[in-house]
């Protein structure tokens, strides 16, 4: 895949008799950030990834050509990222590394020590883009300096009468300590995930630093059309995770549905490959996640959905169907306004 084409602001494709000219601007690309930096607009995510082969899957993603990873404190694997990138060699500033605020480290003085256990389990000096992860909090376990590299489930999700034990942090206080870190250069930029556009709109009107990344649940079944359209008259880039439509609730995935499989079918392409595309093209980056070499190769094919194609699979949006949502399945929060 080449990375040779930038974009300030990247918008859903819009058709025409000329379409496949503009659909084309969407992939090979890196996107270009409010900061000026760039991000590809393939990576790999590291999410549900088990023991060991995430330390393969990246090694593997490295050596044949991706240029974006995306990892999180959560996912209790960033030490094996780390060892990847050593494995790796490749040079650090052609990798976009992202990183994730984890909701017990929300109170200000938690926010620095987070980072730098990240950073130590990365085995990186800086990371490109961190993000705060949920707009959920959680009581802290332990002081900041006592911040594990590699934390253990209790520390993750601290409990309090069987259930996760929530707390309010000032999400502006949160944003004020995330922008300590740009100023300290341990993160380029800094960003937010899973935020709706009230709660964006809440930073943005408070902030120094302005988000450059929202990074949101977003695949055929799930558009986030307003929130897309948001972010770009604001200049904040978004990136799609789970843009196949995988969960840890064992809820049908969009990828496995039969209108992308007859696209795939068509195409002699694969269902996830479908799904891919269909994300850059509907104006983000993606961050699929697998373990297996050849799905990885898949993952970064070029190839463009026509017209007929791109409106078969989006038509899938009606469903509106969000497959991610801790708050209600586990955390009794309601995360996205939507109760």
């Amino acid at each position: 895949m080449s990375l040779g084409r930038t974009f300030s602001k990247c918008r859903p494709a819009q058709y025409s008799t000329n379409h496949k000219t503009l659909v084309l601007t969407f992939i090979s690309l890196t996107l270009a950030l409010n900061t000026g930096a760039k991000i590809p607009a393939v990576g790999l995510g590291t999410w549900l990834s088990e023991p060991d082969k995430v330390r393969q899957a990246v090694l593997y993603s490295l050596q044949n050509g991706y240029r974006h990873i995306d990892c999180a404190y959560i996912y209790q694997n960033e030490h094996e990222v780390g060892q990847a990138f050593s494995e790796a060699k490749v040079p650090r500033e052609e990798v976009f590394v992202t990183g994730k605020l984890w909701n017990t480290h929300h109170r200000p003085e938690y926010v620095k020590p987070a980072v730098k256990a990240s950073l130590k389990a990365l085995q990186v000096e800086y990371l490109d883009l961190y993000l705060v992860h949920w707009p959920v909090s959680f009581v802290p376990v332990g002081k900041p300096e006592d911040t594990p590299v590699t934390p253990e489930k209790d520390y993750l999700f601290p409990q309090k009468n069987g259930n996760v034990d929530l707390e309010e942090v000032d999400p502006l206080k949160t944003w004020a300590a995330m922008e300590e870190l740009v100023d300290a250069g341990l993160v380029k930029a800094i960003g937010l995930s899973n935020f709706n556009i009230a709660k964006i709109q809440h930073v943005l009107d408070n902030c120094r630093i302005r988000p450059s990344v929202l990074q949101v649940e977003l695949h055929p079944a799930l558009h986030q059309q307003e929130l897309l359209d948001f972010c770009a008259k604001e200049n904040i880039h978004v990136t799609a995770y789970s843009p196949l439509g995988n969960n840890i609730y064992g809820k049908d995935r969009t990828v496995d549905d039969p209108a992308i499989a007859d696209v795939a079918k068509k195409l002699g392409k694969t269902p996830a490959q479908v799904c891919i595309s269909w994300a850059v093209q509907h104006g983000t980056s993606v961050i699929p996640k697998s373990v297996t070499p050849s799905r990885i190769t898949e993952n970064f094919q070029d190839f463009v959905l026509d017209k007929e194609d791109y409106e078969s699979v989006s038509s899938l949006g009606s469903r509106n169907r969000r497959y991610n949502d801790p708050g209600s399945e586990e955390w009794n929060c309601d995360i996205f306004g939507e109760k």
